[in-house]
């Protein structure tokens, strides 16, 4: 009786392990990494994003018949709890690919190990150079637009201000470090007549408002750079609005734009800054009209930035690893380098020579309608067209 009793149970167990396997080739799994609980503002309507996708992408016959499935894990804006995670996505998951990441710093740390353990990085925000450029590697794709291509954007309005003396505010990280560095280069080489006369560096998430603008107001620029977002953002925006730092000045700003960082400055918005954004309510496009209905309807809510970036995130996984049609590595970078497909913002393509995607952004100024920000006369800038030459990339990304 025992032995019979062993054999049914090994049996069992046999029959659970090809049940198991059975489940495992009916699906494909990709982990997904981001600060959930750092930066809520951003990963909460990027969450609801890609969430919406993966219904759209399963509704639609999955991979090739197989159901996607999302592993997501919260790095608390750490870098070493992202490898972390992206270990165990990896090692106990069995993840087809990795995705996502916020901040510059983490993409860079999880972009390193991806390059180490050979598994392929979807990087969905982080905007510094480095993640294509001097740090790219061939397993690391990137979505949005980088820095280098939002500051290309933004100079192109900015070398038309008449302003000589510039100052900056940046967060003391490697995003803020990146786009204070790319900003002044792009805008030196088209106005060699400009002055930089301060720079202030307040740490991420914990700036002291008061003495950053006093400091700035006493160098008396023209005109200032701001690449500080979120609740940085609204302690700035506060303290430079009551001390009169803006007033006769022209301001620039790395994505002040987006609905995220805009909303929550409410009356207090600042006026006619040049900004990168997200204008939901005045995009009239088709391929936008259609997200933006889905995200209503599921969400009763409207989108922001992070949506976009969450929603695109999974579509490409989704594409790339439809066209690949397996999940090796390898075949998941041949299938995406080149790879061109929609997106609410229009077409886009991943680039074979540093593995940056075309998508664009909007530039725009800020304005105040009913106690409100917004962004007006706002326009979409292609990200192709803010890209350096390929003789140009092939300098700045080392060979793999």
């Amino acid at each position: 009786m025992r032995r019979r009793h062993l054999l049914g149970a090994g049996l069992a167990v046999v029959v659970a392990g090809l049940s198991g396997n059975a489940i495992a080739q009916s699906e494909i799994k990709i982990g997904e990494i981001n600060s959930y609980s750092l930066l809520p503002a951003f990963t909460e309507p990027y969450r609801k994003g890609w969430q919406l996708a993966l219904e759209e992408v399963n509704a639609a016959g999955g991979i090739n018949g197989k159901k996607l499935v999302v592993i997501s894990k919260d790095d608390g804006g750490k870098p070493a709890d992202a490898q972390t995670a992206a270990n165990e996505l990896v090692s106990s998951e069995n993840v087809a690919m990795l995705c996502g990441t916020f901040l510059s710093n983490i993409g860079l740390a999880v972009s390193d190990f991806a390059n180490q353990k050979k598994v392929f990085f979807l990087a969905a925000e982080p905007l510094t150079d480095a993640i294509t450029w001097s740090k790219g590697n061939r397993y690391t794709f990137r979505l949005r637009p980088s820095n280098y291509m939002q500051a290309a954007m933004l100079v192109e309005q900015a070398a038309k201000l008449p302003a000589k003396k510039w100052a900056t505010i940046a967060p003391n990280y490697e995003y803020g470090q990146s786009a204070v560095a790319v900003f002044k280069k792009l805008m030196s080489a088209k106005r060699p007549d400009i002055q930089w006369v301060d720079e202030q560096w307040p740490p991420q998430g914990k700036i002291d408002a008061g003495p950053v603008v006093q400091a700035v107001a006493a160098a008396n620029p023209e005109a200032i750079l701001n690449v500080t977002f979120g609740a940085d953002l609204v302690k700035l925006v506060r303290e430079g609005n009551t001390r009169g730092l803006f007033k006769g000045r022209s301001v620039v700003s790395f994505l002040t734009g987006e609905p995220e960082y805009l909303d929550p400055l409410k009356d207090e918005t600042p006026e006619g800054w040049i900004v990168t954004g997200y204008p939901w309510y005045s995009i009239k496009t088709p391929e936008h009209d259609k997200f933006l209905k889905a995200y209503q309807a599921k969400y009763n809510d409207y989108p922001r930035l992070g949506s976009i970036v969450g929603y695109q995130t999974i579509k490409a996984a989704a594409a790339i690893l439809t066209k690949a049609n397996s999940t090796d590595p390898e075949k998941l970078i041949a299938a995406t380098e080149g790879l061109s497909m929609g997106s609410p913002f229009g077409d886009i393509t991943f680039r074979k020579i540093d593995h940056q995607s075309t998508l664009g952004a909007f530039v725009g100024k800020t304005a105040l309608k009913d106690g409100k920000g917004i962004m007006v006369d706002a326009a979409y800038k292609k990200g192709a067209d803010f890209l350096p030459s390929d003789a140009e990339v092939e300098k700045l990304r080392p060979k793999n």
